[in-house]
C-alpha cells in the first residue's frame, strides 16, 4: 500500500485565559483494517461496515482538528499475528506518535496477550469503544479471546452433529464442508456487523418492521445484498441470540 506523506505542522490556538497564545500538533490517526478472506476483501462486505464505525468515531469522537496519514488492511485470520500490515501500522505509529484507529477490537487480534503487548507499545483506538481506557481495552481483549475459544468449539461441535446425521464430511466431499463452514462464518460476521443496530432499536423499542427501515434507510444491505424485512431481522436476531 502506497502511504501519504503528510507534512507535521504546529498551528496557534488563539487565546487562553492569560491572552497568550498556545501551540497544539493536530491529532493525527492510523486506519488499519482487516478481513478474513480473499472474497471478503474483493466484495467490500467486511470492509464497509468497519470503515461505516470508523467514520461514525471520527466524525463524533476524535480530538479536532485532526488527520489520517495513513490507511492499512490485511487479508488473514484474527488469530494469526503475523500480519504485514498491522506491522507497517504501529511501526508508523510509534515514529509519528500516531494514534491506530480500528472499528472493532478483534479486528487487531483476539489474543489478549497480543493486545496487551500493543498497549505497551503504542497508542490505539477501537471505534466502537470510543472512550474506553486502556484498562477497558485489556478487559475486552479477554472476552474476545473467549469468543475465538468459543467459535472454535462451536465449529467443531457442528461438525461433529453433521457427521452423527450422516452427512459424509471427508473423502469425495471436502470442499463442500469447507464451502458451508466459510457461509456459518459470513453470516456469522454479517450478524454481529448489524448487531449493534439491532440492539439499540430494540432497546427503543423498535419493532421489527422498524428495525428493517432503519436498516434500509442507512443503506445497510443483508448478507446477500438484499433489503431487509420483518422476518430477516427476526432471523438475525436469532443468530446472534438476542
Amino acid at each position: 500500500m502506497d502511504i501519504v506523506k503528510v507534512r507535521l505542522e504546529t498551528r496557534p490556538l488563539l487565546r487562553g485565559r492569560s491572552s497568550s497564545l498556545r501551540w497544539y500538533k493536530m491529532k493525527q490517526y492510523i486506519i488499519y483494517t482487516r478481513v478474513s478472506t480473499k472474497s471478503q476483501g474483493d466484495s467490500g462486505l467486511g470492509l464497509e461496515a468497519q470503515e461505516r464505525d470508523i467514520n461514525i468515531y471520527l466524525d463524533n469522537y476524535a480530538q479536532e482538528p485532526y488527520e489520517v496519514i495513513a490507511e492499512f488492511s490485511d487479508v488473514a485470520s484474527g488469530a494469526k499475528s503475523d500480519r504485514p500490515q498491522l506491522t507497517e501500522a504501529i511501526e508508523l505509529s510509534r515514529k509519528t506518535k500516531a494514534t491506530i484507529l480500528v472499528s472493532k477490537l478483534d479486528r487487531i487480534s483476539r489474543d489478549v496477550e497480543f493486545i496487551a503487548g500493543l498497549i505497551k507499545r503504542t497508542d490505539f483506538k477501537v471505534a466502537q469503544f470510543p472512550n474506553a481506557d486502556k484498562f477497558m481495552l485489556h478487559i475486552y481483549a479477554a472476552l474476545a479471546e473467549q469468543e475465538r475459544d468459543f467459535i472454535s468449539i462451536r465449529t467443531k461441535t457442528a461438525l461433529a452433529a453433521a457427521k452423527a446425521r450422516g452427512v459424509k464430511l471427508g473423502g469425495a466431499r471436502p470442499e463442500a464442508v469447507r464451502r458451508h463452514i466459510a457461509v456459518v462464518k459470513l453470516a456469522n460476521e454479517n450478524a454481529n456487523r448489524v448487531r449493534p443496530i439491532i440492539e439499540d432499536s430494540r432497546k427503543l423499542g423498535k419493532s421489527l418492521r422498524e428495525i428493517a427501515k432503519v436498516l434500509n434507510d442507512l443503506g445497510v444491505t443483508t448478507a446477500k445484498g438484499g433489503r431487509w424485512h420483518q422476518s430477516t431481522v427476526h432471523n438475525y436476531e436469532k443468530r446472534i441470540s438476542l
